[in-house]
């Protein structure tokens, strides 16, 4: 029993009304400092996911709009004029979404759970991959967690309450989610479901609160979508070409592929749940759906915007994955939670928060191990040599020519590696509107490519024989990490110098 008074502790500091609200700040702090000191260990050998390398790259040259929107971009810019460009201070912004977001949860479930089941709500979802390891890659996906998180509490609240400030908020923070990833357009649309089919939504939409949310949204994408028509809506295109027109069969087995994996990644949750509390079918229904107004708008507002894509997926030809389900478990704890019929004891929350604590302890333990694995099997060039590759070719650079380098190009991936890592800052010309030829004879650039990748070296010569001389060097790059020895890669860099 000695072993449970931590537990007990916690659990006493975030039911106490005097302290619960500093407790959890304390607890999730905690939890963010954990999981970025496990992300910064298990993934120390194989160096930042191009995802994250790519944001970089697009941070440095700041737009309305990339083939995603330029949210993620924009944060990236925000935070590393704090922080260095480091694998930990990535890390910690990556979790710091998640972190959010979980705070966000806690604070809504105040509107439907009593206090122990809002601790264990919280507990629950520490146990989604999608809250820390999958949260570890910053993405735009990555950056829809909290943003989803608050538009649902701001919704739900204007939807309640009537209140312009929150209305405004809702549509400030719809406007965040698209500037994140179309995908929200799922959430966006979901909320509209569960409004038009709320018994009381005559009276909501005869209040100003629904119009002050399109207005405020609207006012904040509007610099987006002005953005979008000049470029001819490039983005649509991007992702039309990379997961639309698919065979009809191949759509169905995705969307059924999406659900499928959506529930099995919040399976443990689920399963703890039922199996602590053991509901009757009646209860189970009432969870599902329930029968009173407030809690089947949420169970609403989760259910809608969890499902549309499987729909929308088929009607449109789309390629759906379950990972991007990553941001709609918000509302998951007042779904399992919420209902009267269903009661946790006092020893299920703390057998739960023994689970929350747990886990991320273990696999802190297990970080080198992870990180010496990696090792083992071979971690992605482009991600595990950018630094040292950034390296070589600055250097190399800087033997051609006195003049800052202003452009890499070649694999994209590479591109974006190099770009995050060079002191000289360069844009990546993968994924960037390019410049004209004169603009890159005058700054001159480097082209990286694999040498075993014929076709970015045909490539690759083809662009800096219309710009300029160049000069071509081969690097093999090993990356040992403590004594064990990493997979040796050769690359070709083509250094074409500014013009005098």
């Amino acid at each position: 029993m000695r072993l449970l008074q931590p537990i007990n502790a916690l659990r006493g500091a975030l039911i106490d009304p005097a302290r619960r609200e500093r407790s959890v700040l304390l607890a999730l702090a905690v939890y963010l400092a954990l999981w970025t000191i496990y992300g910064t260990i298990a993934k120390s050998s194989q160096g930042l996911h191009p995802d994250m390398t790519e944001l970089i790259a697009w941070s440095r040259d700041l737009a309305w709009g990339y083939k995603h929107p330029p949210l993620a971009a924009l944060i990236v810019r925000l935070w590393f004029s704090l922080f260095p460009v480091a694998e930990w201070s990535y890390y910690l912004l990556a979790m710091l979404m998640p972190t959010i977001a979980l705070w966000i949860v806690w604070r809504l479930s105040a509107d439907y759970l009593d206090i122990e089941k809002r601790v264990v709500g919280l507990a629950l979802l520490m146990l989604i991959p999608f809250f820390n390891f999958h949260a570890l890659k910053f993405n735009v996906n990555t950056v829809l967690i909290p943003a989803w998180a608050a538009t649902t509490l701001w919704f739900l609240r204007s939807y309640k309450t009537r209140s312009p400030i929150y209305a405004a908020l809702a549509g400030v923070g719809a406007a965040a989610c698209m500037l994140g990833k179309y995908w929200s357009v799922f959430l966006l649309a979901g909320l509209i479901v569960a409004a038009l089919i709320d018994k009381r939504r005559a009276g909501y939409f005869r209040f100003a609160a629904p119009w002050i949310t399109v207005l405020a949204g609207l006012a904040v994408l509007a610099p987006h979508l002005v953005w979008l028509a000049q470029n001819d809506f490039a983005p649509f295109s991007y992702a039309v070409t990379l997961h639309g027109d698919k065979p009809f069969a191949v759509t169905v087995f995705a969307a059924l592929g999406y659900l499928a994996g959506s529930i099995g990644y919040v399976a443990i949750p689920v399963i703890i749940v039922l199996a602590a509390a053991r509901p009757n079918r009646a209860t189970i229904a009432d969870m599902v759906w329930p029968g009173d107004s407030e809690r089947r708008l949420a169970a609403a507002a989760f259910w809608a915007p969890l499902l549309l894509p499987a729909a929308g997926a088929l009607a449109s030809g789309t390629e759906i994955t379950s990972l991007w389900s990553m941001p709609a478990w918000t509302l998951l704890p007042v779904l399992l939670l919420s209902s009267p019929k269903l009661t946790m004891a006092t020893a299920d929350t703390r057998g739960i928060l023994v689970a929350a604590v747990a886990v991320p302890l273990i696999v802190l333990i297990a970080a080198p191990a992870i990180a010496i694995n990696v090792q083992h099997t071979g971690p992605q060039p482009a991600a595990a040599h950018a630094q040292v590759l950034a390296y070589q070719v600055e250097r190399a650079w800087h033997d051609a020519t006195p003049q800052p380098m202003r452009y890499v190009g070649g694999d994209p991936d590479i591109a974006y590696g190099v770009a995050a890592y060079a002191g000289d800052r360069p844009r990546a010309l993968p994924g960037l509107p390019q410049p004209n030829d004169a603009e890159l004879a005058q700054s001159g650039m480097v082209l990286v490519c694999f040498v075993e990748d014929v076709n970015c070296r045909q490539a690759a010569d083809a662009l800096a024989a219309r710009i300029g001389p160049s000069r071509r060097i081969e690097s093999e790059i090993v990356r040992n990490y403590l004594s064990f020895a990493g997979k040796p890669q050769r690359y070709t860099i083509l250094i074409v110098p500014p013009r005098p």
